[in-house]
């Protein structure tokens, strides 16, 4: 347990200047810039591809590269971010795992709302399937709102009745559009990332007007998830989401789904990308890896 560090980081964060950007193109350009300062592993190898009619980034390790594939949704609330505001967190779990990893760079709200991403991401692990990658070598994996992809595609996937991949892994995900969770209150003030107003305002980019109460819009309160495949669920104290990871949890659970909610105290959203500043970060993604490795033929 790296009390310092924690402390030291919250306090780093707390003190950050306030941005306030007031055009969609100024939030991207502040968070491509805040996600940039994140410094992306050695030992991976990057190449631009397509899947499903969309852009997409190819992670692989150089050496040592392992049977299986992470269909990545990266981060940003749905209306931000892209496969390279995502490339160290993902790099770094290609590392671990050894597998390549496939970024999606989904569409994104305000342009295009729910369920625009989750049908790019159907779409995308569909192109997967036909070009003769067994399901079985495929986990879902994402961060924060892709955290929320990485649940809600497995649903929609379902759903569809395709197969369903080997395993889900969320960082942070974002799991209730109905913002009902304890914790939107509980942790207001205390989470350095977000408010609870701020999440309002961005999430009605997304809903663009549709009722939140809807299984893909809040699957840790009204989806029926029966038949996921065991999915890891991690998530810091600090975050007005923390109750989306529990809630789903034990939903989960209660449906006879393979679940582990892995917590840990006084770290913030995504804690995971702060590898080098946090000895959490690291531990954490080495258990995703284990995780996968173990689950992904």
């Amino acid at each position: 347990m790296t009390t310092e560090q924690r402390r030291t980081l919250a306090e780093q964060l707390r003190l950050a200047p306030a941005q306030h950007p007031t055009t969609i193109d100024e939030m991207r350009a502040g968070f491509a810039a805040l996600m940039g300062s994140f410094p992306v592993p050695g030992g991976i190898r990057t190449t631009p591809t397509r899947l499903a009619d969309r852009d997409a980034v190819l992670v692989e390790p150089e050496a040592d590269q392992r049977p299986g594939t992470l269909l990545y949704f990266h981060g940003g609330s749905f209306i931000l971010g892209s496969p390279t505001t995502a490339l160290s967190i993902t790099a770094q779990l290609v590392l671990r795992s050894g597998m390549r990893a496939l970024s999606l760079d989904y569409r994104l709200a305000p342009e295009h709302p729910f369920p625009s991403a989750i049908d790019d991401g159907v779409a995308a692990y569909r192109e997967l399937l036909s070009q003769g990658t067994p399901p079985s070598s495929i986990a879902f994996v994402g961060d924060s709102a892709g955290g929320g992809l990485s649940v809600t595609t497995c649903l929609a996937a379902r759903d569809a009745g395709l197969p369903l991949p080997a395993a889900i892994v969320a960082f942070s995900p974002g799991l209730d559009h109905t913002r009902s969770g304890s914790s939107m209150v509980a942790k207001d003030g205390v989470d350095p990332f977000f408010t609870a107003e701020a999440m309002r305002r961005t999430g009605e980019l997304y809903l663009a007007g549709q009722d939140p109460a809807q299984p893909l819009l809040a699957p840790a309160v009204h989806a029926d998830l029966h038949g996921l495949p065991p999915m890891l669920l991690q998530v810091g104290t600090n975050e007005l989401l923390l109750d989306d990871s529990v809630r789903l949890a034990e939903r989960a659970r209660d449906a006879g789904v393979d679940v582990i909610l892995d917590v840990t105290a006084d770290v913030p959203h995504v804690f995971q990308a702060y590898v080098g500043v946090l000895d959490e970060a690291a531990e954490a993604l080495d258990r995703a890896a284990l995780f996968l490795r173990q689950r992904v033929e």
